[in-house]
């Protein structure tokens, strides 16, 4: 598991690799954040394109990472949602978030 963040033109993007359980949503969590901090962005992409597995973990991390970025007049999107894990950001009610 890992996550790989880069910044350009104001647009953080935040690239997860691996699984995103209660083990590692803490990890992911706390290096988006701490780089939205210096930053400053006025966007925030979570690109899923290599998670393997997500959890219920999973959710909550795109959801705070959500309500953060509105709270400092930001937005949010997740993109390159796998197959598999597109279901489950549905039923959460992501979907009506309008981030995917």
């Amino acid at each position: 598991m890992g996550v790989s963040i880069s910044c350009k033109n104001n647009v953080v993007t935040a690239c997860i690799d691996g699984d995103i359980d209660h083990h590692t949503a803490k990890d992911i969590r706390e290096k988006v954040d701490s780089y939205i901090v210096r930053t400053s962005p006025k966007l925030l992409i979570l690109d899923f394109k290599e998670v393997q597995f997500m959890d219920t973990s999973g959710i909550g991390l795109i959801m705070g990472r959500f309500k953060y970025m509105k709270s400092v007049n930001g937005k949010m999107k997740v993109e390159n949602i796998p197959k598999r894990l597109e279901r489950m950001m549905k039923l959460s009610g992501i979907g009506k978030l309008g981030i995917i």
